[in-house]
């Protein structure tokens, strides 16, 4: 159950609203409704996935945003700046980037190679504004990096910024500057394949909730990228890891776990204990894993990304507790919250085989999944603490 806290993340100011309604005709969720009463405007968070859609189409700054704010993003931007000595900045959403924001194949053609990274649940929270006050700040090029628009995981977003961009470019030719000064590439993750790892069991085909692989006589699937939605489950059920969602290879996020032995060591030496891996979906948490690349998120917690409930895979908590974290936590959205909508039945599944598995080694407390979302503010640091105090109170784990 999520807990509900009283901090909301979006607010209503009525003091500043004009009641134009835009708020309300781009609402993806329908979270803003109108009220019959005096004609105004209503927020329901519990609809809302505080996209920013309509933080950043609001005329007036009537809707006031917790998360990414106009300010913050421009003074980051304006310090980062000045920290990595360049002046592109490359905007890019969490469904086209991997963790690692590893892009550089995306932007061979754009001729940028360092860039100040500004990376997003989604594009279309940015308002037009937030691009020329870029320029203003010293910006020389921006390049947006957005999910294709039927990929989009706050649905409306990428539509709604490839309008911004290109009425954008129109305004910088009018003002006398090159439109490239402001470019669009549109990219979403989806599934690779390792020809020479296939061995053609059709696992993948067979598990897809999306009908996006298709069994070839002979041959190694084929992915029918219009239909994958870059969910990872095809590669959780592979088993010569012979299909992949690039950025969550099993080996990468294996390899992450292991770089963490030398560190765990030396934090149990000055007593702090204990120590926890948290496996967070990149649409379940938004502040804690702006800080992802930097391992740990708190004194005695590390954080890593997966693209989905659905693709956590069970070998990698045991990996975890075998590596010497005291625990594992996977912090992933509520069913009606998943921004990949088909799957959840593979996931529960594979979380029930492994809470058994678990319970034979005497490590059940050791696991928990925690449903979340950056709708309530705090929850995730509140059940972080929580289950640190459970994993406090259980003796070492015997690891022969």
């Amino acid at each position: 159950m999520i807990t509900k806290v009283e901090t909301v993340p979006i607010k209503l100011n009525e003091d500043y609203c004009g009641n134009c309604k835009i708020c309300y005709s781009v609402c993806p969720f329908d979270a803003i409704s109108l009220d019959t009463n005096n004609g105004g405007l209503n927020i329901d968070i519990e609809k809302c996935q505080v996209c920013g859609i309509c933080n950043s189409a609001c005329p007036t700054s009537a809707i006031e945003v917790a998360y990414y704010d106009y300010k913050s993003l421009i003074d980051y931007v304006e310090n980062q700046k000045k920290v990595l000595k360049t002046r592109d900045l490359v905007v890019m959403c969490r469904g086209t980037s991997p963790l690692s924001c590893e892009i550089l194949e995306l932007l061979k053609e754009q001729n940028v190679s360092e860039f100040i990274s500004l990376r997003l649940p989604c594009v279309g929270r940015l308002p037009v504004e937030f691009y020329f006050k870029a320029f203003t700040i010293g910006i020389n090029k921006i390049i947006v990096v957005q999910c294709e628009e039927d990929f989009c995981r706050f649905v409306k977003g990428s539509e709604i910024n490839l309008h911004r961009i290109l009425g954008s470019q129109v305004l910088l030719e009018q003002f006398g500057y090159r439109s490239d000064r402001l470019t669009i590439i549109k990219s979403s993750q989806k599934a690779e394949y390792d020809n020479d790892k296939c061995v053609g069991c059709d696992n993948c085909e067979y598990i897809c909730p999306y009908d996006a692989i298709e069994v070839q006589s002979l041959a190694t699937p084929q992915i029918n990228l219009e239909a994958c939605n870059g969910c990872g489950i095809c590669a959780l059920v592979c088993p010569h890891l012979a299909i992949q969602l690039k950025g969550f290879e099993y080996e990468s996020i294996s390899q992450a776990i292991h770089k963490y032995k030398p560190e765990l060591k030396r934090l149990k030496e000055k007593g702090v204990s204990p120590v926890i891996l948290v496996f967070c979906c990149r649409w379940a948490e938004f502040s804690a894993l702006d800080n992802v690349m930097d391992g740990l998120v708190k004194d005695n917690a590390v954080l890593m990304e997966i693209p989905c409930f659905s693709a956590l895979d069970p070998c990698q908590i045991f990996e975890a507790l075998n590596t010497g974290f005291d625990g594992v936590m996977a912090i992933v959205c509520s069913e009606e919250d998943c921004k990949h909508n088909e799957g959840r039945d593979t996931a529960e599944r594979n979380i029930q085989a492994l809470k058994r598995a678990l319970r034979n080694l005497n490590l059940a407390d050791r696991f928990k999944v925690c449903i979340n979302s950056p709708r309530y503010m705090g929850d995730f640091d509140s059940k972080l603490k929580s289950f640190v105090s459970k994993i406090s109170s259980l003796p070492e784990i015997d690891r022969g």
